[in-house]
């Protein structure tokens, strides 16, 4: 009897003590609730605050322009409403000499959140060195790389994908099981990588070789494989050297249609090539290094329309030599290039035309390609 008597206190002190628990939670999830609730909307005044437009370039006195840290005066192109921006990558005068030469003297620019920017110049100006300085493959012997605002570290350079020039990729294991190893080996869940393989190999059209081994590809397949292995972690920022070279063009225009995809997705992407079209096609802004030293930097169009040759393209019934202001012209084709004199505008050749009635069936200013642009650069250079 006393037994079955401590039993059912042991029991009524259970249940007393089950109760107890039970309302402190509800009591803790109630005050919790209440502590959530959204706080009244801001005022006229506030909202009218909190909506005043950044500070664009244009805000600056006459004769001013916002300069960018680190960029000599004469190679800043300006960017409109840059503010907005998010900055992804700050490098600040880095440079890095071996064997007593200086490799990269002093070099600083910016990146952003969406754009294509284009790393260019000849062989042994210091592109690859300072991509390397940026994965934090060497240290640069001054300077500063930030990343999303942090110092480079394990931790950030899990953010950053790395498609080499040279490739390397192990030979004797499958595609698949290349994607996923070195997607885990950037802290990815087994299971998501292969998701994320299974998706980015059926974009490039290449599922059905997912079981072969990687020596048994093409060298074609082999680099958009390489390309997958950049991305398949998902990382923010995708530095990309000499991508298309040995691609056909199919391959290269899927290459092209998934990095600017990627673009859209907000990643950052580097592009180191030497083929200028398709920088001119592909980049933001663009920053051309030779010997070492940052000669041009900022944003394609700016600094296409800078370089710009005082000529128009046009196509259209007349004789040239009719038209006031022409130095000289040259048959491009189905096109004429005028040449114009000092002091003439291509507006003062299209109000002529105008004027005659002309039948004008393409009329262009003529800009210099980036091919020209880079010669002329790195010629004065020199």
């Amino acid at each position: 009897m006393d037994s079955t008597l401590a039993i059912v206190l042991i029991l009524a002190v259970a249940v007393i003590l089950i109760l107890r628990i039970v309302f402190r939670q509800r009591h803790r999830g109630s005050d919790i609730l209440q502590s959530a609730e959204p706080e009244p909307p801001p005022d006229g005044a506030a909202l009218a605050e909190q909506s005043e437009p950044p500070e664009s370039v244009t805000d600056a006195p006459e004769g001013q322009t916002r300069l960018r840290a680190g960029i000599p005066t004469e190679m800043r192109t300006p960017v409109q409403n840059e503010d907005h921006l998010q900055t992804t990558v700050e490098v600040a005068h880095v440079s890095k000499s071996f064997g007593g030469r200086e490799v990269v003297e002093d070099v600083s620019f910016t990146l952003h959140a969406g754009e294509v920017f284009g790393l260019v110049g000849p062989n042994g100006a210091g592109k690859t060195t300072t991509i390397r300085m940026l994965m934090d493959i060497i240290r640069p012997d001054a300077g500063e790389i930030r990343l999303y605002g942090q110092p480079l570290d394990e931790s950030t350079k899990n953010r950053i994908g790395y498609l080499p020039e040279e490739r390397g990729l192990y030979r004797r294991m499958t595609v698949s099981d290349s994607l996923v190893y070195l997607a885990s080996l950037k802290d990815v869940d087994r299971r998501v990588a292969t998701e994320r393989a299974e998706a980015l190999l059926s974009q490039v059209d290449m599922s059905r070789h997912r079981k072969k081994k990687i020596g048994e590809l093409s060298r074609g397949m082999g680099q958009i494989i390489q390309f997958v292995v950049t991305v398949a972690h998902d990382p923010d920022l995708i530095v990309l050297d000499e991508p298309f070279a040995g691609l056909d063009p199919l391959n290269r225009q899927v290459l092209k249609e998934i990095v600017l995809s990627l673009k859209e997705q907000g990643k950052t992407i580097i592009l180191s090539t030497h083929m200028m079209n398709e920088v001119e096609e592909m980049c933001d802004r663009i920053m051309m290094i030779d010997r070492g030293h940052a000669v041009l930097y900022g944003d394609l169009a700016e600094i296409k329309w800078r370089y710009r040759n005082n000529s128009v393209l046009v196509d259209w019934e007349g004789d040239a030599d009719t038209l006031e202001g022409v130095a000289n012209s040259q048959v491009r084709g189905r096109h004429v290039e005028l040449f114009l004199a000092e002091g003439t505008t291509p507006q003062d050749i299209l109000n002529q035309l105008v004027a005659r009635n002309a039948q004008v069936n393409c009329f262009q200013v003529s800009t210099a390609s980036l091919n020209e642009i880079f010669i002329q650069v790195a010629g004065k250079a020199r």
